[in-house]
């Protein structure tokens, strides 16, 4: 499967410059190839824009925003992963919405750990990890920024069957080192793909870190961006996941009999 990252400065409240957008890079996806399109964390509105703009923007999850991807998944002929304030009730969830080439919506997930004011101020957590979903055949979980930081999110997903973690972000400066080394770990710890969308440039006093990845299990870039707007673009392949799993099998070679802090007698 060749999935293409989007890596882009926010057009912060302006969701219709945002579904432009997307409908351009999808089309330039497409044509590269490309099977899936990963945008960042919050794409339609933008990231740090203020909990009352959040709460006007929030849309529940099936409401016009799905909709406006989906036709444009559909007419471009690929998946597209994208971010987006969703209200439920009297709560609004930092969320993202996997729809597939064909306008279905596939998942929904609501990001589970919250960082920072920001988060706090404008989301309520999520209170469940993602499914694991099939795409292309192959088997998906999803994540949202600081949710990848947190090892045992990642060892969940792969324990559940997951061959590929998707995750949008809008991770800043001085956090460069998550791009760079986090990611990378959660990758090779578990023998899977790790997929993480960023944004670049600046939004209020966030200055975005870029280096969108796509990384193999075995924790090796198989692209990476830099600090400037691109479309990353890589290609997984299922032998790569048979190879690393045989060599260095963490997952089969795991003693959870010792990891419970219960005293054993």
């Amino acid at each position: 499967m060749k999935i293409a990252c989007l890596q882009v400065a926010p057009l912060s409240c302006d969701v219709q410059g945002n579904l432009a957008r997307l409908k351009h890079s999808a089309h330039q996806a497409k044509e590269a190839g490309c099977d899936l399109l990963v945008t960042p964390e919050m794409y339609l509105t933008g990231y740090n824009i203020g909990a009352d703009a959040v709460a006007r923007l929030a849309q529940p999850r099936d409401g016009d925003y799905p909709q406006a991807v989906a036709a444009i998944a559909k007419d471009a002929g690929l998946a597209i992963l994208y971010g987006y304030p969703e209200r439920h009730g009297d709560k609004i969830y930092n969320s993202v919405q996997l729809i597939d080439q064909t306008g279905t919506m596939l998942n929904d997930y609501r990001k589970t750990h919250l960082y920072g004011q920001v988060d706090r101020d404008q989301f309520s957590a999520g209170t469940t990890r993602s499914a694991v979903i099939t795409l292309n055949g192959w088997q998906v979980a999803l994540a949202i920024c600081y949710d990848i930081e947190f090892a045992e999110l990642s060892r969940a997903y792969a324990l559940d069957g997951a061959e590929i973690i998707l995750t949008p972000t809008a991770n800043m400066t001085p956090y460069v080192s998550i791009a760079n080394r986090v990611v990378p770990t959660r990758a090779e710890e578990n023998g899977i793909f790790v997929v993480y969308a960023n944004y670049c440039g600046n939004e209020g006093a966030f200055a975005y870190c870029g280096a969108s990845c796509i990384c193999g299990p075995d924790g090796h870039d198989i692209a990476r961006a830099g600090d400037q707007p691109s479309l990353t673009i890589g290609a997984i392949e299922r032998a790569d996941l048979d190879r690393v799993r045989t060599d260095i099998s963490y997952l089969n070679d795991r003693r959870p009999d010792i990891y419970d802090r219960t005293e054993k007698t």
